[in-house]
C-alpha cells in the first residue's frame, strides 16, 4: 500500500479522452486499457511497463458539463471517511458523497479551503 500522506493517483479530467489518449500514447508512449463506470462510460487507465501510472476520467457526459479539463491528484490515506470528516471540520468540502470504487478504493473528493480539488483514497489492498 502506497505510504499514508503520499500522492497515489492521478488522472486528467476531460472532455476530449480521445484526444488526449492520442497525445500521452504519441508523446509518452502510454498505451491505455478500458475501465467500464457505473453509467456507461469508459475511464482509462493509462499503462507504461506494464504497470498502470495514471487514468483519463471522461466528462463529456450529463453531470459534468461544468468541470474543467485538468489533473486530478489523489492522497493516500489511511482512513478516508476519518480524514475527510477531519478535512471539512478544518474547512474543506466534500465534492460528492465517499464512495467505493470496486478492487481500487474508497475515495473522497475535496476541496480544499483555498479552493483547489484534490482526492483522497485509500487503496484496496
Amino acid at each position: 500500500m502506497t505510504q499514508h500522506g503520499s500522492f497515489h493517483w492521478n488522472e486528467l479530467v476531460t472532455p476530449k479522452a480521445e484526444r488526449a489518449k492520442q497525445f500521452y500514447a504519441k508523446t509518452i508512449g502510454w498505451s491505455f486499457e478500458p475501465m467500464p463506470l457505473d453509467d456507461g462510460a469508459t475511464y482509462w487507465v493509462a499503462v507504461m511497463g506494464g504497470q498502470p501510472v495514471a487514468g483519463i476520467f471522461p466528462t463529456d457526459r450529463p453531470g459534468y458539463e461544468d468541470v474543467c479539463e485538468g489533473w486530478m491528484s489523489y492522497l493516500a490515506v489511511d482512513d478516508v471517511d476519518a480524514r475527510a470528516e477531519k478535512a471539512v471540520a478544518a474547512g474543506a468540502t466534500l465534492m460528492r458523497p465517499i464512495f467505493d470504487v470496486p478492487n481500487v478504493g474508497r475515495i473522497a473528493i475535496l476541496t480544499e479551503p483555498g479552493g483547489a480539488g484534490v482526492g483522497w483514497m485509500t487503496p484496496a489492498t
